[in-house]
Formats: C-alpha cells, structure tokens, sequence
C-alpha cells in the first residue's frame, strides 16, 4: 500500500475530531488519509437488500459520512475508505504497520480533563509499530475547526540518554510540514546533594543546566542542520521529566514523546514521561516507537 496516514473511525465525536486531524496532516505531509472501521460482524457485500436489512449498513455510513465531510473541506486530498472484519485492536496494529502514522481519538475526563485510553487505544499506543497521535474533541466546538489549536508550534520531549533518531526525526518532520517552531524540553529532577537546608545550591543547579543544555545542542545540532527552515529552541526545567513535558504542552499544537520499543510483546508497557503525556496534555499527544 502507498504511504499513507491512517485514522480509526468508529462513529464517535472523537474519532471525527482525530479524522479532520488526520485530514490536515495528511494533505500537508502529501500523503493518502485511509479512514478505517473494524467491525468483527462485516459480512459480504450483500446485493438487493434493503438498508434496514444490511448488516453493514451502519459500518459504511460511518465511513461514507466522514469522507464527504473531509473531502469537502480538502478536495485535493487522496482519502480511501476501509471496512475491516476484524477487532479493532488487531485491525489498527496492522494498520500502523502500513503507515506512516495511525491516528485516534480519545475521550476528556471532567474535571481532571485526562485521556480515556479504554481497551482499544492502550494496548495500539504501547504495541503499533509507527506513530500512533493521540486527538480530543474539544468541548463545545463543532465543525471542521474544533481540533484546530493556537500556534504554540512542536514540542519534542527528551530524555538525551540512549537513541532517539526515530522522535526527533518525526519531530522536524511535522514542525517542518506545519511551517512552526520546534522546541525540545528536557526534564531532571534535582539530586539529593543540591539541597541545602536554606534550599537549593545554586551553583549545583546551574551546573546541571549547563550540563544538559550542552547535550541538547549537541543532540539537536544534526537535526537543525538537516532541517534549516524550522526554528528550534531548547529547554531544561529542573523538575521530573514527566512535569516538565505536561508544563511545556500547554499551548502547543504537537506534544511528541518517545516510547521504547518493549523487548517483551506480550506485556507493553508506557514510560511515565508518555504516561504522563497522553493522560494530562491538551494538545493532541504523538507517542514514537524508539530503539
């Protein structure tokens, strides 16, 4: 199959709202969008059968309505539908496989307005091959618009310990594709010995500034060389990793963070930095397989 971007339909508003995202990166990567709906019961394509009668009548409009709206607003942009009999769960890892990133909605929880990942999105964000970027509805929008943030640009977490060429790749990539800025945050906590009974050592903290300020320019100097036209700034905020990129997202338009690749399929897990991403950021969440 040709590159593509590929969304999980499944009739909700959130899926809707993760279908016009899709829409927008796809026509801005040059890419194909494929709108995809698992359903286990999809029979054959019956013949002469009224619509109250067609098992997968449902299933189609589900698709047929979402790319009417997509294509109306993005008439140039290639957009495939897919019926799949299959679960969900199995039916998007596949999915991933194919493309070049798979795209789902998830659902707000008041008050705390964290990410419902139920039993479908989980184990796709822990196990999918590829990207997988996470996108709410927002409360009280409708249309085409709803998913559209401010120009808070690209926010990149990293961890500047071990490989991280697959987030920093996709990173630039989307900051490029969008016309945005890119930032990177690095997150440490501050080590016992920096306290001191007034508070903390000044000098330690600086130290450690300069330190991970000196990694990152090293770790982003390759990246801003390849990628001249995007503007990246970098930061290091001495609080936990997983603080630093839920106060960086706020605002942005792309929060990425990395996720390794589990040694043991059987059992996948999330680090507490995308943990804490995917439950607490606004802003739509990319979770990157790595090395």
């Amino acid at each position: 199959m040709e590159p593509c971007v590929t969304v999980g339909l499944d009739g909700s508003p959130e899926s809707l709202a993760a279908a016009r995202w899709a829409a927008d990166e796809a026509e801005r990567r040059k890419l194909t969008l494929r709108l995809l709906h698992a359903w286990p019961l999809l029979v054959p394509e019956p013949t002469r059968i009224p619509a109250e009668m067609d098992q997968n009548y449902w299933a189609r409009r589900i698709v047929r309505n979402t790319r009417a709206e997509l294509q109306a607003h993005h008439p140039g942009l290639p957009v495939v539908g897919s019926l799949v009999a299959d679960d969900a769960e199995h039916a998007l890892l596949r999915a991933a496989s194919e493309s070049e990133m798979i795209v789902l909605g998830s659902r707000g929880l008041m008050p705390v307005e964290s990410y419902f990942l139920g039993d479908i999105s989980m184990p796709v964000v822990a196990r999918a091959e590829r990207p997988v970027v996470l996108v709410r509805a927002r409360t009280g929008e409708d249309g085409p618009q709803a998913t559209r943030t401010a120009t808070g640009g690209v926010v990149v977490a990293l961890k500047l310990h071990g490989p991280c060429d697959d987030l920093l790749q996709f990173a630039f990539e989307t900051a490029a594709a969008r016309g945005m800025p890119l930032r990177a945050v690095h997150g440490r906590s501050l080590p016992v010995d920096a306290y001191v009974p007034w508070g903390v050592d000044h000098d330690v903290a600086e130290g450690i500034v300069q330190d991970a300020h000196k990694l990152l320019s090293q770790t982003l100097r390759p990246w801003r060389d390849r990628f001249p036209q995007v503007d990246v700034t970098d930061s290091t905020a001495l609080v936990s990793p997983a603080k630093a990129v839920v106060q960086a997202a706020e605002g942005a338009d792309l929060l990425v963070v990395g996720r390794r690749q589990d040694r043991h399929p059987l059992a996948p897990r999330l680090g507490p930095v995308a943990q804490a991403a995917i439950h607490h950021a606004r802003c739509p969440v990319a979770v990157v397989p790595h090395d």
